[in-house]
């Protein structure tokens, strides 16, 4: 059996090689995905264990309290000069360092940011005995001294094509700075492998600009000869002021910083692999489809094995060891396709500018494993349900072809099951649309709802394409004969269309849901911001007060805004207030307020969004007490109720209120009007104004939208990508119904073609019918993703109140022409074989 089974597997190659693709592109995108995220995870974390190769112990801040300088923090910083020399004098150690960081915004030499938000970083450079810091070798120049005076890693020199002596404009807390460039160094810091820069000033200027006067955000001490990091450790702790400052040794940092990106390499990793599983998914009905009807199309020779002693269990047997082999060669291909993926998706990463440092391709034992398990076990079974059903008929009802139909029974039995899932998976759905948090409920009903209905397609297929009647009347006999084929063999035609539908489902669904959001978006930025530029810090940290002030003292701008938030106590619970310019904001916003109104919002007047009203039973005039940040009490007033949103909400006062209680003054964005509106002068104007200050972002309301749904669109575009890999593996499965149905109607054929059907007629049956196979999946397809779309935008809807629901006719149409193009080009060589067929031939083919 075993022999026969191979020389099966041999005998039709051809047939096969269908199903080995579907199954090598499902490992392929497997494997792939594992290499990538290995190798990128590997990458960074030896581009950060380098960084700490200096580092023995490190002494850091508890992270109980408030960084040294920060609003709430002590005026003295916890790690200070005397500390440093504490660390560096006990037994063991070898030298200490203090090292002092922030965010650092780097000029091009046209005036825009290089890198971008949190990867642009400053530092010290911590001079020892002999002058240097061993962290960065100089490659040019000499180490910064004095507060005018700067050094810069060389990959970011190289790439802005700064020399030492270049004057370059940069920007730590929002003013703009011009620092000479002293010197370029080299550096294993994981963030500028990454892509990102780094800035280095003398320690000074660094305890200045990143409001630490005296101290330092870490100390590291490097470790003598013969001393463990660990008996290190120990003497630091001695000498540690009790709660303020805690040790941990080099490896235990290196290590936490593994374990914390391998934690974000896993979301990719889980992403990427879901939609491996979906290309998988849509390839068990391409595996089972096609096993079944080599099993059909035996059911003769295996009829005979039996009638001459093979056992059920053996023919049984005979087809999983088919699936076996064609699954190890799918898996072997696939894994080796997937390597190359993984370096693709690495070089695509860097293409983009996303840089990832540089170290081997990692291709695991486990991937290796993983791969050639998926593959072969998907593949047997898949082909076990065809092959127990082979092994079931009795040998001389195979011989007389008694089995072709299914009983009346198990089609009862399958539209039940079938009606039983998709009503379960529709009410799950409906039922989780109501929930405040329904994901999993949600996710586990659409689920059933796609299993049911794919369960219940061979009894959609009849009606649906019964529709298309009349279209396929117009051409002639081919289009009659299309129809007749097309719902011939329901259950084939369901599985054909079935892997279409899956992947049609998800890009509809996506695509109506990204939609829909951005529609959400725009809404809110148009309907509760009336200002005609925002301006913020590119990395989204606090803005310096200069900024408004600067500003506000432009001949161009009408209007002005800072939006700063402030800590405080009500009712004894932690409560944020939003800092405005009460004179201006009501030029700058357009609350939609549901009781009250704006008023005159100064003094102690606030307005409270619709849930935080709500929640405190406040109406306007309602007075309440507040704790401010600096611990003074007051009263405030309510004038006005509005509807928050994800842009404005909260409790909105007056900032001449605010200031004389905040610790450390400091604006989250400033809303801005001008005298000419929007327009690209007004916004050089600005830009300008601000001294093209690399740090700072000038935004309109389109660029607002566009930044929110900037995420959307980019992982909706990744989707559409990964999404693509189902819709190919689709066409697989059409090309693959195709030929073996052709196969199976060689007699037919041969016979339409004696009786005087063209080539031209046969050609046209065969596309006409691979057209409407194809066009029903889509359509099933467009209907469950609009369905779905709809479902998560209900749950969406309660976390975003502007959402609404938005059908994108035009790409529907493209999804459906996209449907119709798979059933085209899947039926150009199948239809080619048809038409080249002998009649004669043909008509003696069993």
């Amino acid at each position: 059996m075993f022999r026969t089974a191979l020389r099966n597997v041999l005998a039709h190659k051809a047939r096969l090689l269908m199903t080995v693709l579907a199954v090598m592109l499902g490992v392929a995108f497997v494997s792939g995905t594992l290499v990538f995220t290995s190798t990128i995870s590997d990458a960074y974390q030896a581009s950060s264990q380098k960084g700490y190769d200096n580092v023995d112990v490190a002494v850091q801040q508890r992270s109980s309290d408030s960084p040294s300088g920060a609003p709430g923090g002590d005026s003295k910083p916890k790690l200070d000069q005397k500390l440093l020399d504490k660390a560096a004098q006990v037994p063991g150690a070898a030298s200490a360092t203090g090292t002092v960081s922030g965010f650092t915004a780097i000029a091009d030499k046209k005036g825009e940011l290089l890198g971008n938000g949190f990867s642009t970083t400053g530092g010290n450079y911590f001079a020892g005995k002999d002058g240097k810091d061993a962290r960065y070798p100089m490659r040019s120049g000499a180490a910064p001294k004095g507060p005018h005076e700067f050094a810069l890693d060389a990959h970011t020199a190289d790439k802005a094509g700064y020399k030492v002596g270049d004057t370059v404009r940069l920007s730590v807390d929002g003013p703009v700075r011009e620092q000479k460039l002293t010197g370029i160094f080299t550096t294993d810091d994981g963030t500028v492998a990454a892509g990102g820069s780094l800035a280095l000033f003398d320690t000074p200027t660094a305890q200045k600009l990143f409001a630490m006067p005296g101290g330092f955000s870490e100390i590291d001490v490097k470790a003598a000869p013969g001393t463990s990091q660990n008996a290190l450790k120990s003497e630091i702790d001695k000498v540690l002021p009790k709660d303020a400052a805690e040790a941990t040794t080099g490896k235990q940092l290196a290590d936490d910083q593994a374990k914390m990106i391998a934690k974000k390499m896993d979301g990719m990793k889980t992403g990427l692999l879901v939609f491996a599983g979906i290309a998988l998914f849509v390839g068990v009905f391409i595996i089972a489809n096609t096993f079944t009807m080599l099993v059909a199309q035996r059911t003769k020779e295996l009829a005979l094995l039996r009638a001459v002693g093979a056992s059920r269990r053996q023919v049984t047997r005979s087809v999983l060891i088919e699936a076996t082999v064609v699954g190890a060669i799918a898996a072997v291909t696939g894994m080796a396709a997937g390597i190359g993926i993984g370096a693709g998706l690495r070089a695509l990463m860097n293409s983009t500018g996303a840089t990832v440092p540089d170290g081997p391709l990692v291709v695991s034992p486990s991937t290796v494993l993983i791969s050639l398990l998926v593959g072969i076990v998907i593949t047997v079974l898949a082909a076990w349900l065809p092959g127990r059903r082979a092994a079931k008929i009795p040998p001389v009802a195979a011989m007389n072809s008694v089995h072709a139909t299914a009983t009346t029974k198990s089609l009862v039995v399958r539209n039940t099951i079938g009606a039983l899932f998709a009503g379960a998976g529709a009410a799950g759905v409906l039922v989780a649309t109501g929930m405040s948090d329904g994901k999993a409920v949600m996710g586990g009903g659409a689920f059933l709802l796609l299993i049911g209905v794919f369960i219940l397609t061979p009894l959609l297929s009849r009606p649906l394409i019964a529709l298309a009647a009349p279209v396929l009347r117009a051409f002639g006999i081919s289009g009659g004969l299309a129809r007749q084929n097309a719902v011939r063999n329901p259950r084939r035609t369901a599985a054909t269309a079935s892997a279409l539908m899956v992947g049609l489902t998800l890009i509809t669904g996506l695509t109506v849901i990204a939609g829909s959001v951005q529609k959400g978006i725009d809404k809110m930025a148009t309907e509760s911001l009336t200002a005609d530029y925002v301006v913020s810090m590119a990395n989204s940290l606090p803005l310096s007060p200069d900024v408004a002030k600067k500003l506000d003292g432009l001949d161009e701008v009408t209007a002005v805004s800072p939006l700063r938030m402030s800590p405080s106590r009500i009712d004894g619970t932690p409560q944020s207030l939003t800092g405005v310019n009460g004179k201006d904001f009501g030029k700058l916003t357009k609350l939609d307020f549901t009781k009250g109104g704006l008023g005159d919002l100064q003094g102690g007047r606030v307005v409270v969004d619709d849930a935080t009203a709500k929640e405190k039973g406040w109406q306007p005039g309602s007075r309440f007490p507040v704790t401010f940040e600096d611990g003074k009490k007051g009263t405030l007033t309510v004038s006005g109720v509005y509807q928050g949103n994800q842009m404005i909400h909260g409790i909105i006062v007056d900032n001449a209120t605010l200031a004389p209680h905040q610790k450390q003054v400091t604006d989250r964005q400033v809303m801005v009007n001008t005298k000419d509106g929007t327009s690209d002068a007004a916004k050089e104007s600005l830009v300008k104004g601000l001294g093209k200050n690399p740090a700072l972002a000038v935004s309109d309301k389109k660029d607002i939208s566009e930044s929110i749904s900037q995420a959307f669109s980019l992982m909706l575009n990744m989707l559409y990508g990964l999404l693509a890999m189902a819709v190919i593996v689709a066409v697989l499965g059409v090309i693959n119904t195709l030929a073996m149905s052709v196969f199976e109607r060689s007699q037919e054929i041969g016979m339409l073609r004696a009786i005087g059907l063209d080539r031209r007629g046969i050609k046209r049956m065969v596309r006409l019918e691979s057209l409407v196979i194809s066009l029903f999946g889509g359509v099933l397809g467009i209907g469950l993703g609009v369905f779905f779309g709809w479902a998560a935008g209900e749950l969406i809807s309660g976390s975003l109140a502007t959402y609404e629901l938005v059908l994108p006719w035009g790409r529907i149409g493209l999804f459906l022409g996209l449907a119709a193009l798979v059933g085209v080009l899947a039926a150009l060589w199948p239809a080619r074989r048809a038409a080249r067929l002998n009649m004669l031939a043909a008509i003696k083919a069993e």
